[in-house]
């Protein structure tokens, strides 16, 4: 009984050591925050960023146990920068075979396809070409995705075009047009790049699928009825995209006989030519090459049939005069001051997150596939110096295309030498066989984008995303009919309303889960 007293005493004692060590935290915690450190600087940051997205993982981790000699650091940082570094080493001889069967492959689809978008983003035909030169090759240094194909697409191409008309008429001044194209495409390269390096991959996901479906399924039409110009051998016809003007400017050159049906002959047989090809590709697997080599068919034929025929003395128009030769240099003609820098800037914003949405949803496609994990910020980074070094060689906004990449894909490429062994074949198709083309008639060029658009169209996704969420397809059918009846910048306007909507419900799940982010940092590694 005499030890109660004790041991109460002792209970005392200890309550009151356990409230005096509650003051001092509190008084410890109300001193930090009084006297809190100063946040990183934004160097800091950037630094901090390039090193997480370049340096390997288990460096990062080990270099705080062991100092890192700096030969070893650089090296590390090399061999994220150029992950061709790390596969080159284990490159084989079998491997080169499938590339460069590949490769080949890959050319014999891209040279007409490109000379047609840059007639779609209304520049000359050369300057398509040269966008199937130089990015290749810088992806092929920088990019980790073995399968995707880089070049100019369709959807790019006509963004660029409906964009930039508004600020410069490439009728009234194609010079001047194409200088602010180049600009676009350096703008759209750096904010790529700070994407990337800041890892901000996350705000291309907040495109969400169902607009991102709607949106192009809406610019393949718009896409399509402006071929009706080439195919049809119309001299006049509508600067805008929207599917009423295009109609109305169509039926007007019918009505007052601004066409010549020699031209839709033409277009029309060998775009019959094109899908057949294109259906006997996918109905056998091991015909993947007769799709992929029918555009450079059908330009190789339909040029020997002008020329052999005199078909343009009778109307057929035709491309005339590419310049070849190795591509100069443009880093003089960009508009970096003067009255337009801010609208360049503007959409060069846009151009580079629809080039990334579509590039990288093709690369993670085919990366799944194979069974190996794609960089969503490496990829930007990739996407963005490639554009940068672009737009100072005469290309415009380049990206992964998904119909080139289904045929790398089903040719058996096996690394991104694929696009090298394109480029170089490009390249030499630039230096020899240019003066070739001269008789190349419009409306097939017209035929093989058609020919392509299709699978830009899914209307099975549509019909999915309507069973899975209702709210979700009104976005995609809000895209869509904005880009078809209003403009691209209404269907844009559509895909970041739902967006925002995205946002809300992503922050609102956040929240839910007591993960709030109180600066960029913890910020990117939710979102990761």
């Amino acid at each position: 009984m005499g030890s109660l007293p004790t041991e109460s005493l002792s209970v005392e004692e200890h309550q009151q050591q356990q409230v005096e060590m509650d003051d001092t935290s509190r008084t410890e915690r109300a001193r930090w925050l009084l006297n809190s450190p100063d946040p990183p600087s934004i160097w800091h940051e950037l630094a901090g960023s390039i090193r997480e997205a370049f340096v390997p993982r288990n460096k990062l981790s080990s270099s705080s146990r062991v100092k890192q000699t700096w030969r070893r650091s650089a090296f590390s940082f090399l061999r994220g920068l150029f992950p061709i570094l790390n596969w080159g080493r284990n490159y084989k001889a079998s491997k080169f075979k499938s590339d460069l069967m590949a490769g080949l492959t890959l050319a014999s689809l891209s040279i007409p396809q490109s000379i047609g978008y840059a007639n779609l983003a209304k520049l000359d035909p050369q300057y398509g070409l040269y966008t199937s030169v130089i990015p290749p090759l810088i992806y092929a240094l920088m990019g980790s995705s073995r399968e995707i194909a880089i070049g100019p697409v369709a959807v790019v191409s006509m963004l660029l075009s409906a964009l930039m008309q508004n600020v410069q008429d490439p009728a009234a001044d194609p010079v001047a047009y194409r200088k602010l194209v180049f600009t676009v495409t350096f703008f759209a390269g750096v904010f790529q790049s700070v994407f990337g390096l800041f890892r901000l991959g996350f705000l291309v996901d907040f495109l969400s699928h169902a607009a991102i479906v709607g949106f192009m399924a809406g610019a393949a039409i718009v896409i399509g009825l402006q071929q009706l110009k080439g195919l049809l051998g119309i001299s006049h016809f509508t600067n805008k995209t929207d599917v009423v003007s295009v109609l109305g400017s169509v039926f007007s050159s019918l009505h007052h006989s601004y066409w010549y049906p020699l031209n839709f002959v033409l277009g029309c047989s060998f775009l019959i030519f094109l899908l057949i090809a294109r259906f006997i590709g996918r109905r056998n697997k091991k015909l993947f090459w007769l799709p992929a080599i029918a555009p450079l068919l059908s330009v190789i034929l339909s040029t020997l049939i002008v020329y052999l025929t005199k078909a343009d003395k009778h109307g057929v128009k035709i491309v005339k005069h590419i310049k070849g030769g190795l591509n100069p240099s443009s880093a003089h003609q960009l508009q970096l001051t003067g009255p337009h820098l801010g609208q360049t800037a503007k959409i060069g914003l846009i151009s580079a997150v629809v080039a990334l949405t579509e590039a990288i949803a093709v690369g993670r496609s085919f990366a799944s596939i194979k069974g190996y994990h794609l960089d969503g910020n490496k990829e930007m980074v990739a996407m963005g110096f490639m554009n940068i070094v672009g737009s100072l060689t005469s290309c415009y906004v380049a990206t992964g295309s998904f119909s080139r990449t289904a045929v790398n894909f089903s040719a058996g490429c096996q690394t991104v030498v694929s696009n090298i062994v394109m480029a170089i074949t490009v390249l030499l198709s630039l230096e020899l066989f240019t003066s070739l083309l001269y008789y190349t008639p419009i409306a097939i060029l017209a035929s093989i984008i058609l020919s392509a658009l299709p699978g830009l169209i899914d209307i099975n996704e549509a019909i999915n995303i309507y069973k899975v969420d209702k709210l979700d397809f009104l976005a995609c059918i809000g895209a869509f009919l904005g880009v078809l009846f209003a403009s691209v910048e209404i269907g844009l306007l559509a895909a970041t309303v739902d967006m925002l909507f995205y946002f809300q419900d992503r922050k609102s799940t956040i929240t839910g889960n007591n993960l709030i982010c109180k600066d960029i940092a913890k910020c990117r590694s939710t979102w990761h």
